[in-house]
Formats: C-alpha cells, structure tokens, sequence
C-alpha cells in the first residue's frame, strides 16, 4: 500500500530541504520529518560527532536504517542528502510517497554551505564538495519523481512549486 500523501525531498546539502520542507508542510497542513534530527535522537550525538567519532560507513549505516524503519503518513520527510547512497533506503522512501529533487547547482552549494566541518556531511576521506555533488547529483535524478530547479528562486518560490505539486 503507497502512502502517495508523503513528499519526500532530496537534494544537496544546503537545497534548502529542512527549510522548504517546514514551510511545504504548514502550507498543506502535514506533519514535517527531518531525518538528520531522528537520527541524532537515535544516535545521541549531533552527526558531525557521530561522522568523526565513529566513521562515515557507521553514519551512513545508522542513516540507512532510520530510513528503513520509517513510517508515516501525510508528512514531508527530509532525509539527509546522503540518503541517496542506499539503495534500500530510497526504495523505501519511494515506497513512501512522492520523491521531489531539490536541485542546486554545485556553485550555489558551495555558497550555501557555510558550517561543513560541523554540518554532518558525509564527503569520505579526503574527499571535497566537488566530488560528493558528481556522485550525488545523477542518483538524485534517477531517485526523483519530480525536480524542481532551485537556483534563482527564494524559499517561497520553492515552497509554492512543492504545493502546486
């Protein structure tokens, strides 16, 4: 049975899913579900501390589950950008509801990313924004029913997208 009343939001960090999210919810009277919030719950510890005290494969695993153990009904989820890297968690999440990409481009993250030593990025060792957004960025085509392009567009103007859709 497909709760088809969800919107699941993906996208890169800084897309402006948490933020859009909130206000997408209140405009159609749903609940909101932040991911990285729950995950911090289950977890104890903000995700940068879980990144760094533990590694990126546990962040990612304890992601993964959290996604998987997901129910719900008339929300907007906002799972964190690596959500994408499980397969089983995006089948689930499609299982869920609507899948919208949030897309921004690389330039744009970058601006809006002022916090990432203490975000909670997964990047892997060494790795830079540059290349997390080439690896991303053609699974969050793939996963997405709809994409909205975000760059040029205030916070209400997405908002309003994700209510006429």
């Amino acid at each position: 049975m497909k709760a088809v009343n969800n919107i699941i939001l993906i996208g890169m960090p800084g897309s402006g899913k948490s933020t859009c999210g909130v206000l997408a919810a209140k405009a159609l009277c749903k609940s909101f579900i932040d991911t990285d919030l729950l995950i911090q719950q289950q977890q104890g510890a903000p995700l940068q501390e879980i990144i760094n005290q533990k590694d990126a494969a546990y962040f990612q695993k304890a992601e993964e589950n959290c996604l998987c153990a997901l129910t719900c009904e008339n929300a907007v989820i906002a799972p964190g950008g690596s959500a994408v890297l499980s397969a089983a968690a995006m089948a689930h999440l499609k299982a869920l509801g609507k899948v919208v990409y949030l897309k921004i481009s690389a330039e744009n993250m970058r601006t809006r990313i002022k916090n990432i030593t203490t975000r909670g990025i997964v990047l892997g060792k060494g790795g830079s924004l540059e290349e997390m957004y080439a690896l991303r960025q053609p699974l969050y085509e793939a996963y997405a029913d709809t994409v909205i392009v975000c760059d040029g567009l205030s916070v209400e103007q997405v908002v309003e997208q994700l209510v006429r859709q």
